[in-house]
């Protein structure tokens, strides 16, 4: 497993489209996952101990956030046939477990990881609504093991800056989390 960091948030870059398969049957497009407020672009998976150890957390937030007009999608782009355990069947079993109230897709191709430049799980794209980048952080201070309680909600407190004003907090600590399971290239 590798461990990475996320690079600093890129102000301002738009958000690109997608048309994406969920684990509820329906195809999604960046429109259809939109709030008035603005977007959470989250790139998890099932496997990954940085992810497991904040589930809980994603839930809570991106249920919180979307009372302020953000809302939220994510998206597993690792190489389901390498890691089963991030299989389809897989991601509707942990969408149901722990009650996801947003969209939960998959990216066979890993074309949209790739056009994010997505580099870990957990990965966090916040944008406006006018769908420009405004933080590219962390949830907070957990790692592989769930952080206290009392720590700072970086990802909520920041989301909810952008609802309010559009913008993202200026200073951001990156998210870290083990490396995309990328396909081997065939050559």
């Amino acid at each position: 497993m590798v461990s990475l960091e996320t690079p600093v948030c890129d102000f301002g870059l738009a958000a690109i489209d997608f048309s994406l398969p969920g684990v509820d049957g329906k195809t999604w497009t960046l429109e259809q996952c939109q709030g008035e407020n603005g977007l959470l672009i989250m790139f998890i998976c099932n496997h990954c101990p940085y992810v497991k150890a904040i589930r809980p957390r994603i839930v809570r937030d991106t249920n919180e956030l979307k009372k302020h007009g953000i809302n939220a999608v994510a998206i597993m782009s690792n190489d389901a046939i390498s890691y089963p355990d991030d299989s389809l069947e897989n991601m509707q079993k942990i969408a149901q477990e722990f009650d996801f109230q947003f969209p939960y897709l998959i990216d066979e191709s890993q074309e949209i990881a790739r056009a994010y430049g997505a580099v870990c799980t957990p990965d966090f794209f916040g944008y406006n609504n006018k769908l420009e980048l405004q933080y590219r952080g962390r949830l907070d201070a957990s790692r592989k093991e769930t952080a206290d309680e009392s720590v700072t909600r970086d990802l909520y407190n920041g989301m909810l800056e952008v609802a309010n004003t559009s913008k993202g907090p200026q200073a951001q600590i990156p998210s870290m989390g083990c490396s995309i399971k990328w396909k081997e290239e065939v050559t």
